[in-house]
Formats: C-alpha cells, sequence, structure tokens
C-alpha cells in the first residue's frame, strides 16, 4: 500500500485533534519552504512533514508496544516520558500504515523530535521546522531562529539543540534523551571546526 499525498493528508485531517492539524500545517508550510531555500525536493520535505506527528495521538502503552513489536529500541529516557516514542512510532506509522518506503523520510520522521549526530538536510529541514513553525510562540529566540533557519540551517539546527538542553538541563522534571545530547556535542564540535 502506498497512500498519495492527498490521501495521507485527508486520513490525518479526520485522525487529528485541531490543534495538531494546524501545528502539522504550519510544519508543512515551513518545511516546503525551506526546501525550496535550500534545494530539496519540495514534495518529499512536505509529506515528511505531514506524518511527523501522525503517531502523537496514540496511546502512550500503545507506542511502547508498538515499538516491541517492531523491534525498535527504547532509551531510558523514552521509558520515563513514552511521549517522546511518537517520533519512532511515527515513522513506523508512516511505513506500515501510509505506505511510505523512502528511507529518508522515515529517518527524517524518526529523529524529528531529538536531532541526530550527522544529520541529513531532510532530518534538519523537519527539526528545524517544527520548532519553529508559525503557530509556536513558547520557545526562546524564535523570531531570531526564523530568520536563522533561512539563511543558516546547520547554525539553525546548533541553535535549536543548544536551546533544548539548555532548557531541559535547567528544568529537574525534564530528561535529556541522549540521542539530543550527542547531537548538541557534535554540532557543537562541528561548529567549533568552522
Amino acid at each position: 500500500m502506498n497512500m498519495k499525498y492527498d490521501e495521507i493528508y485527508k486520513a490525518l485531517k479526520k485522525d487529528m485533534k485541531p490543534s495538531r492539524y494546524k501545528h502539522t500545517m504550519g510544519v508543512v508550510e515551513t518545511a516546503g519552504k525551506l526546501a525550496e531555500i535550500y534545494g530539496y525536493d519540495v514534495k518529499k520535505a512536505k509529506l515528511a512533514a505531514l506524518l511527523h506527528d501522525c503517531a502523537k495521538g496514540i496511546p502512550d502503552d500503545q507506542k511502547v508496544a508498538m515499538c516491541r513489536e517492531y523491534g525498535v529500541s527504547i532509551t531510558d529516557a523514552e521509558r520515563g516520558a513514552p511521549a517522546l516514542l511518537h517520533a519512532k512510532c511515527g515513522a513506523l506509522a508512516a511505513e506500515y500504515r501510509y505506505g511510505v518506503e523512502d528511507e529518508e523520510i522515515l529517518h527524517a520522521i524518526r529523529v524529528h523530535t531529538t536531532g541526530c549526530i550527522r544529520m541529513n538536510l531532510l532530518d534538519k529541514i523537519i527539526f528545524v521546522s517544527d520548532y519553529i513553525e508559525p503557530g509556536r510562540d513558547k520557545a526562546p529566540h524564535l523570531k531570531e531562529l526564523r530568520n536563522l533557519a533561512q539563511e543558516d540551517l546547520d547554525e539553525a539546527t546548533y541553535r535549536i539543540l543548544e536551546d533544548t538542553v539548555s532548557y531541559l538541563q535547567s528544568n529537574p522534571d525534564q530528561t535529556i534523551d541522549p540521542t539530543t545530547y550527542q547531537a548538541y556535542l557534535f554540532y557543537k564540535e562541528e561548529r567549533k571546526g568552522l
């Protein structure tokens, strides 16, 4: 089964809460713009953006069960906060429910919350778009990051990781996923080499 964009769009619009749908459309719009700026396939970027939160509404216990069923590893951070699993489960849903076979799209969905070391262009587009889409208003430095994303996607990726780690470290109730911290250190080191 390989659903077309319009079919996936209709299915998700029906399944998502209005606030999640609005956020998703903001990410689709932002990803499309960034793909144009950086010479990436706009249709692929929009499809990854459309599906990035497709598993957000799945109950946490089902997310855990889904990962177990498909042999997807769960980190201690994810075990403590199963909501984080929506990215990994989103990649599974994109593949097995919506028929997406493109590994680049699946990978971008899988890492859109944590980031990872050596992100490819689509990974960065979705990671950044999720953070800066027009409906977001809570994160620090949003205006600056929105401008930066149009000029230097690598720097925007690093700054979002930096802000995320800083926020998580200042909130003792929050757990830092090791993948996020590794990505932050990787891009911090890479920045020094410039």
